[in-house]
């Protein structure tokens, strides 16, 4: 079993930057892909960033690429999100999950409990 508890979230005005943590507990974090996705009231959950630790590799959604940074501390079991250049459209809750390295939500094993982001025009 892997835990997965998100901060970070709250208000910002467009244009600012929030960094999100997801703090992992239970099994080894290191053997885990991840990823972050996010849910905007309404609207079906969505791919926002993935990280595969062994591979090294990440991949982002095009609405985000060049504005978020996926990256984790295996030292700290730690799967961060920097998010600049916010957009209005960018408010939604943000979830970490683990175990799977599909862009499909339906995939992963393990959830967070998401943390609200809202962006401010």
């Amino acid at each position: 079993q892997v835990q997965l508890v998100e901060s970070g979230g709250g208000l910002v005005q467009a244009g600012g930057s929030l960094r999100l943590s997801c703090a992992a507990s239970g099994r080894t974090f290191s053997n885990y892909p991840m990823a972050w996705f996010r849910q905007a009231p309404g609207k079906e959950r969505e791919f926002v960033a993935r990280n595969r630790w062994v591979l090294s590799t990440t991949y982002y959604a095009d609405s985000v690429k060049g504005r978020f940074t996926i990256s984790r501390d295996n030292a700290k079991n730690t799967l961060y999100l920097q998010m600049n250049s916010l957009k209005p459209e960018d408010t939604a809750i943000y979830y970490c999950a683990a175990g799977a390295t599909t862009l499909e939500p339906g995939d992963y094993t393990y959830w967070g409990q998401g943390t609200q982001v809202t962006v401010s025009s």
